[in-house]
């Protein structure tokens, strides 16, 4: 299986889906076969790694984000991915019209996978202070629970 996580510039939100989806499956499901990338929808920091902020907030949670380098989403990755999950509704927007009708059903707000959680939305914390970085951690870990449990189904019916 095969998820993307896609935010608008890719060292904010995106990487920091992907390392905490990945710490995720590590830690709960290190066997399943899931293979997870992230990229943005604007081609601002293509080649840059994650926002030093970002790098920093999920170090303290033992991710590393250090890895990882900025890319633009392509049209090829409608093709490829299973899931991809985006960060807001502009984002979701912006992919949609840019994929054909066959592939919308893949693209998906990432926080429909934390029913529980009071946004639907994954904040961007780029203009903000340190705490928003935090906060989009914890959005992301309850919606990496939830997307956990749907990978794992999906390959038990493979």
């Amino acid at each position: 299986m095969r998820i993307l996580f896609v935010c608008m510039g890719n060292i904010c939100r995106s990487p920091s889906a992907a390392g905490m989806f990945r710490h995720v499956l590590a830690q709960r499901a290190p066997e399943a076969l899931v293979e997870v990338d992230s990229a943005g929808t604007h081609d601002y920091h293509v080649g840059a790694p994650p926002d030093r902020r970002a790098i920093e907030a999920a170090r303290r949670r033992g991710i590393d984000l250090s890895s990882l380098r900025a890319r633009q989403v392509s049209s090829q990755d409608f093709e490829r991915f299973d899931l991809i999950l985006v960060m807001d509704e502009e984002n979701l927007a912006a992919l949609r019209s840019r994929a054909a009708p066959k592939y919308h059903e893949r693209i998906r707000l990432l926080m429909d996978y934390a029913p529980t959680a009071t946004m639907r939305r994954v904040p961007d914390p780029y203009y903000g202070g340190p705490l928003g970085f935090e906060e989009v951690l914890d959005l992301l870990e309850e919606a990496s629970e939830g997307l956990l449990q749907e990978v794992l189904s999906r390959l038990d019916a493979r």
